[in-house]
Formats: structure tokens, sequence, C-alpha cells
């Protein structure tokens, strides 16, 4: 007998496909996990699984988490995988620039991810994932995150919390002295504004550099990007000169300083060029149509650029 269970143990089990999935939930009983396998397509009695784990000792270590066993799979092996936790990984991308409005859209249609933020306002998703009272635009790092499937989306929007947080951080404790930003929060708010503002990430620099000109000079800011976010879901695609001229808290055509809260998801980048901005004299600057910026330090230069590049092309 005993020859046969070792036998059995160190033999590759019959699978239904070249791989299976599998997901222990939290509180699975061994007999739970052993029907768990057998249904997912491990071809072999359930009893004998469950056995193998109460006689293993292990029972109780192995971890919950979602799991995929290939061809030549043995007994001890698939307990050793439970065991160590070794669990499949799911990813989403999180793009820079993205309001956090796409974020959750994006969220929500992962298939991996067990949505419970779907119920939830932004107000109470804060709190849920420990932010209590925080705008939520612009307070998630943009980047990959790699998540055992069926793992929570708060989870995920945690540890993106946190990100920006040691981000934003460490991109505030460089910052060059005499910025006229008052704070961290400051500096965000900023960050997403160029994010949304630079076509080409080597001109992100500069393009900080003519808001904070803006800024310290009292010049309102007068970028689009924020127009369009004040807009929300009434934004068609199309931002006219009444959009430009109606105030909303967004308007920094109508307002000076900066909006009262970002209007993205900055990057690392982004980040840097609002506390490092470059040095310029330039006061304006206007999109080429290939991705950069044509910088100007007066009126009359900006309004021939807009001329060039923008009037020529047909636009208003």
């Amino acid at each position: 007998m005993a020859g046969a269970v070792g036998h059995w143990l160190h033999r590759p089990l019959s699978l239904a496909q070249p791989s299976i999935e599998m997901t222990v939930e939290p509180g699975d009983s061994p007999r739970d996990i052993a029907h768990r396998l057998v249904d997912a397509g491990v071809l072999t009695e359930p009893r004998w699984l469950y056995e193998y784990f109460r006689w293993s000792g292990q029972a109780r270590a192995i971890k919950a988490g979602s799991y995929e066993f290939g061809a030549g799979t043995r007994p001890v092996d698939l307990l050793r995988k439970l065991v160590d936790g070794d669990v499949t990984l799911a990813r989403i991308r999180l793009i820079e620039g993205w309001t956090f409005r796409q974020w959750r859209a994006e969220l929500a249609r992962h298939p991996d991810l067990k949505h419970e933020a779907a119920t939830l306002d932004d107000a109470a998703l804060m709190a849920a994932i420990g932010a209590p009272g925080l705008p939520p635009e612009g307070r998630f790092y943009p980047d990959t995150y790699a998540f055992s499937k069926g793992s929570s989306d708060l989870a995920v929007l945690r540890r993106a919390l946190h990100a920006m947080q040691r981000h934003l951080d460490n991109a505030w404790q460089g910052r060059l002295d005499g910025l006229p930003l008052k704070s961290a929060d400051e500096a965000l708010t900023l960050a997403s504004i160029v994010e949304k503002e630079t076509g080409r990430a080597s001109d992100r620099p500069q393009i900080a550099g003519v808001f904070i000109n803006r800024l310290r000079i009292g010049m309102p800011l007068q970028t689009d990007p924020t127009v369009i976010y004040g807009l929300g879901a009434a934004f068609d695609g199309n931002l006219r000169r009444r959009d430009l001229e109606t105030d909303t808290p967004y308007n920094t055509y109508t307002r000076g300083g900066l909006p009262p809260t970002p209007i993205s998801m900055p990057g690392r980048d982004a980040l840097l060029a609002a506390t490092r901005p470059g040095t310029t004299n330039a006061l304006y600057f206007v999109a080429r149509g290939d991705g950069s910026s044509e910088f100007s330090s007066n009126l009359a230069d900006h309004n021939r650029a807009v001329d060039r590049y923008q009037r020529r092309a047909g636009k208003p």
C-alpha cells in the first residue's frame, strides 16, 4: 500500500487540458480545495488529494490565491505550489494622464479582479482604501500592477495610492528653491497639467517652466486641459470659445493660479518636471503638430507661432 501511495505521489497527474487554473478562496477546507482541483480539470479522485493534504500535515499552510498547473505536475508538486503560495499573476496597466474616471473604468473591465469598488462612490472608495476625505484625482501612480487573480480592485488602488505618495514625496523633497508652489499637493496639481499638455517627453521641463513663470507673475495659466476637465462628461471633443469664457473652478482662463485639484494622474517625469522645471524665459507655447511645442517669451512671437502651426493647419 505504501508503495502504491508513493508511486501516485510522484507520478504526473492527468489533466483535462494542457494547463488548468483554479482558485483557493480564503477559508476553503482541504476537502474544498481537493474538489476545486478536480472540478478545474485534475483527473483524479478528490478523496486521494484530500487525504494526501491531511496526511502531509501541511493542509493548514495552503494559501489562498489563483494557481495554474501544467503537464507533468505531480501531487507533491501541486501541494508544494499551494503551500508556497506560488500564485498565477494577472496584470493591469494604468496610464499616465488618465483621469480617475478612466482608471475606474479600466479596473471595472478587468476580468481577473474582484470588483468591490463598483458600488462605491469616490468618497466611499477613498475611505475604503485608507484615505478618507482626500479627492481621488491625481492620487494614484500610473504603472503596471501585477496581482493574484481574484484580488480586489481596492487592493490595486491602495498600492497605486501609496506609490504616488512615495514618488510625490521624493519629488517634493528634491524640488528647486524658490518655486511658487506652497505644498506637495500643488506640485501634484501642476504635474497633472504638465502631463496633459506634453506631447513630447523632452518638452516636459520647459512646459513646467512656462507655468512656473506664469505663476510667479500672477498670469493666468490659460491651459485647455483644465477647462476640459471642468466640463466633465459634457465635453464632446470640441473645445469652443464659450467653454473658455464659462467660469468653473477648473477654468484657468477665468481664474488665476492652480485649479483646486489635479486633473489627471501624472507619471514620474511630470512630477520631476513640476518640482525641477527647466530654466526658460518663455511664457507661451503652442503645439507644432508633431508632438513637440514651440515656445515664445512674448505674445507677438506666440501669435506668429499660433498662425504658423495651428491656423494654417485649419485649426480655429
